[in-house]
Formats: C-alpha cells, structure tokens, sequence
C-alpha cells in the first residue's frame, strides 16, 4: 500500500465562485477522489489552514507520496516546513509538484533555481506524450487536449530534468516542458504543469490517470516493489 498525502492551499476555493464551482469540495478532495480508486493507494488530505499546514513530522513520516498544489500562498508558507518536506524527500518520499507548486519554497529549496516561466491565462492546450515508454505515460493517449488551461511558457528555470515525460503544445505558440523527472537524495519528484484552478483539468480522466502513475513511480522502492511483486 502507498501512503499518499494530497496538499492543497485550499484558498481560491472558497474565495472565488467560478473557482468554488469547478472544485466545490476543493482540488484535494478532487485528486482523493481520483486516487481513491486505486486499492493500492492509501489517501488522505492536508490543506494551508491546519496546524503546520497539516505536514508535521508524524504526518510525513506516514506519507510515502506528497501531491502538492500551491499558488497564492507560496510566500505564506513555513519556511520551517518547507524545510521539512525537503528533507523528507531528500529521505526517500515522493514528490508530485502539481501546476503553480513550482514556484513553491519547496521545489525552490529542492531544484535551487529560480523557478520562473512565462505564463498566460485561457489558451488551448495539446499536451504531448513525448516518452511513451515511461511509466507515468502508461495507459495515456499520444496527446491529451485541454480546451482551457494556463499557458506556461519557456524559458522555465529548472535544473535538467533527469526524463521529460510531457511536452506542451499552446495555442498562442509556446511550447512548454510539462511533465519533468528529477531524483534528489533518495527522494523521487514529478513536476507536471496541467491544473490551473480556473478549469476543470482534475476532472480529466487522463489528467487524473498521469497523475496516478506518478504517485506510483515517485513511491519509494520498497512500496514499489511491493507493487510489483503483487503484479507478478
């Protein structure tokens, strides 16, 4: 069984309407929705509202995947637990950094880059598969299309992925690295750019199917083995 824990700030949820109507429950309780469904997952949630943003030490210590999504409270967040989850994956916890989660002091601490990208709202996205034999493109379709989404752009300032996975196509004409590869430490992470609060994008089975197969392959050794042993 692979422990996942899905953070989420929680805020443009309940701040906004057009937000609130897309994700009534919030984007976590959307994401434990689509994992839930998988028996070898084993789901719960934290949001920037609880005690230390619902990551303390025992809650990490009985995580073996953090799906993390953050946008409007990036500087709001502890440095002291930033640190923290850092530290959790440079000790063998997964990471799936969703969207905005870029710019978090988390993957800032983790990458030690500036993280920056061109962005632009409501453009049409064709999000390629451009590494169909890797692991979290099983099951996935060549191209995935989403009629909406954040345009993110290059430059992006990242370290040099380990795989791209995804490759975004946007209708303005950028051209994105949307689904990165990275190992730090024991740690395994995930960056994957679709999930812009606005559109419905986790209620995408495909969106929702990648993302699965990344807490899979982002789960730490023994869990993946356990995995595969069951498989055999």
């Amino acid at each position: 069984m692979i422990r996942v824990t899905i953070w989420n700030e929680f805020k443009h949820e309940r701040e906004y309407k057009g937000v609130h109507a897309i994700y009534p429950d919030g984007i976590h309780t959307c994401l434990a929705r689509a994992l839930g469904v998988d028996a070898d997952l084993s789901v719960r949630t934290a949001t920037f509202g609880e005690p230390e943003h619902g990551l303390t030490p025992s809650v990490l210590d009985d995580t073996d995947v953090l799906v993390f999504w953050s946008h409007a409270l990036q500087n709001e967040f502890s440095d002291e637990v930033a640190v923290r989850v850092q530290q959790a994956v440079l000790s063998g916890m997964g990471l799936v950094a969703l969207h905005s989660a870029h710019f978090s002091k988390v993957m800032k601490l983790l990458m030690g880059t500036s993280m920056t990208l061109k962005w632009k709202h409501g453009e049409h996205e064709k999000l390629w598969c451009i590494n169909p034999t890797h692991p979290i493109a099983q099951g996935v379709p060549e191209c995935v299309e989403l009629p909406e989404e954040e345009m993110y752009g290059e430059y992006f300032d990242i370290p040099k992925p380990d795989e791209v996975v995804f490759a975004g196509w946007f209708s303005g004409g950028q051209v994105f690295r949307s689904g990165c590869t990275f190992t730090r430490g024991l740690g395994r992470i995930f960056y994957f750019q679709p999930g812009h609060e606005e559109y419905p994008v986790y209620h995408n089975p495909q969106i929702q199917r990648i993302i699965v197969n990344a807490v899979h392959w982002c789960a730490p050794m023994s869990r993946r083995r356990t995995l595969e042993c069951k498989a055999l």
